[in-house]
């Protein structure tokens, strides 16, 4: 990326925090009338975005790239597989929870639970849920787990997400990151990695077919710009000018 874009980049995403843990100010009108000007001229510097770009801006942490040629990342590398191995087996059993839902999402969150239970109970591991800045774990929102390598101190944040098979190469968004900075879940320098986890239905039932690690350090992303309100936003009694029984 670009020095320009990298400085419009942190600046967008600082701008994001600001707006995202205070309420709005008539002080802020400047950084507005400057922050959408951006979102609608700067449209292709806002694409093709590392990830790791992303990550320092809004933690100050690095996105450490996999080197499968070293021997420690080599050896972790295989634990957490033989662990995947184990969890397409438990998951594709008759007392699967995963395979009793419905939507991708319930069956992402029974993966997440079994995946983290698998590799704390691997020796020479540590794994948890992350915590945020503030110190609680948080369940939603990126990443889901935290593993850590006893022996060298290393540290995996790994993503579980489910993908049919045949939307393998689709080109539908299927990856959110939100920055907030009291809930920010990435408090360390740490290798990134997406859990991939392929399945197809037959009929009824739903098979977990295979895994996948997916290294996250040369990932690009793209920032969609979009202003959001709630009904408690919308429906307040000093903005309703006409109804019915009024």
């Amino acid at each position: 990326m670009k020095s320009h874009h990298r400085t419009l980049l942190r600046a967008l995403l600082l701008a994001v925090l600001a707006f995202g843990t205070t309420t709005f100010a008539e002080e802020k009108q400047p950084v507005v009338r400057q922050l959408i000007p951006w979102l609608l001229d700067e449209d292709a510097a806002l694409k093709g975005i590392l990830f790791s770009d992303v990550i320092s801006a809004t933690s100050g942490k690095r996105v450490i790239p996999v080197d499968r040629k070293d021997k420690d990342t080599a050896r972790i590398l295989a634990a957490i597989g033989k662990t995947l191995d184990e969890v397409l087996v438990q998951m594709n059993g008759n007392e699967s929870p995963a395979k009793k839902q419905k939507r991708v999402n319930e069956m992402s969150k029974h993966f997440e639970d079994v995946i983290a239970a698998g590799l704390k109970a691997t020796p020479g591991f540590e794994c948890n849920f992350p915590k945020t800045a503030a110190g609680k774990v948080q369940r939603s929102g990126y990443p889901d787990i935290r593993l850590t390598d006893k022996a060298t101190g290393r540290i995996f944040y790994l993503d579980p997400k489910l993908y049919a098979k045949s939307s393998r190469h689709s080109s539908l968004r299927t990856f959110y990151f939100t920055p907030k900075r009291e809930t920010n879940k990435v408090n360390d320098d740490a290798h990134h990695l997406i859990v991939g986890i392929e399945h197809e239905k037959t009929g009824a039932e739903v098979k977990f077919t295979r895994w996948e690690l997916i290294d996250l350090s040369g990932f690009r992303v793209r920032l969609k710009a979009e202003f959001q309100g709630s009904n408690a936003d919308m429906y307040r009694e000093d903005a309703v000018v006409a109804g019915s029984g009024r």
